[in-house]
């Protein structure tokens, strides 16, 4: 899709085509979405899509997560009016920190870390990335907030759900399932694409 062109019916997920698939093979995500955000129109309208279960609730902070987070992140920040939060990769940061072992997609074992003086307790928070593939970079990112006081959304009632998790896609995976049955999570991909996504197709 040339990144000029808007469709003349924009429905939820148009922009999904202009993501690239993978060329590069197993090492790598089987998609890339970076694609996306150069199309003005589709990155504005993921962003609404992302935001619009959300609407009307409380949200004091968004983050995101290392790497490709911090654009949707950022975006998603803006169009609030919100401050955004950076959830690194451990090493980076030169002040005080909590950190969090996790595996990524991969099967690689990392570590993130979060500055310590950014989330106040009580604080509403909006965790953004670019994908959900097991779950385990998003349920790290989720441990190192709730343990700093702030929250993502904990608990069955409608009040303590304030805020939750946006994400472009969420696989139907063990940890996709879980993330889905304890948090408020917000995705793009339309229900008739969903099983392609799964697939990775």
């Amino acid at each position: 899709m040339d990144l000029c062109h808007i469709p003349a019916t924009r429905e939820k997920g148009w922009y999904l085509a202009l993501m690239a698939p993978n060329t590069k093979g197993p090492n790598y995500a089987w998609l890339d979405p970076s694609r996306l955000y150069c199309h003005p129109q589709g990155l504005q309208d993921c962003v609404a899509d992302l935001l619009h279960p959300f609407q009307g609730d409380p949200i004091d902070l968004v983050a995101g997560i290392d790497a490709m987070g911090f654009i949707l992140g950022a975006a998603v920040a803006t169009a609030l009016r919100k401050g955004f939060l950076a959830i690194r990769k451990a090493g980076h940061l030169c002040v005080e920190t909590l950190t969090e072992p996790y595996t990524d997609y991969s099967g690689r074992e990392k570590v993130m870390e979060v500055r310590t003086d950014a989330i106040s307790p009580g604080a509403r928070v909006l965790l953004v990335d670019q994908w959900v593939e097991t779950g385990g970079t998003m349920r790290a990112a989720i441990r190192l907030v709730e343990q700093l006081g702030g929250v993502v959304a904990a608990g069955a009632e409608p009040y303590a759900r304030p805020a939750g998790v946006a994400v472009i896609c969420i696989e139907d995976s063990e940890g996709g399932r879980w993330l889905r049955e304890n948090y408020k999570c917000a995705h793009c991909v339309p229900p008739r694409l969903q099983p392609r996504f799964d697939r990775h197709q």
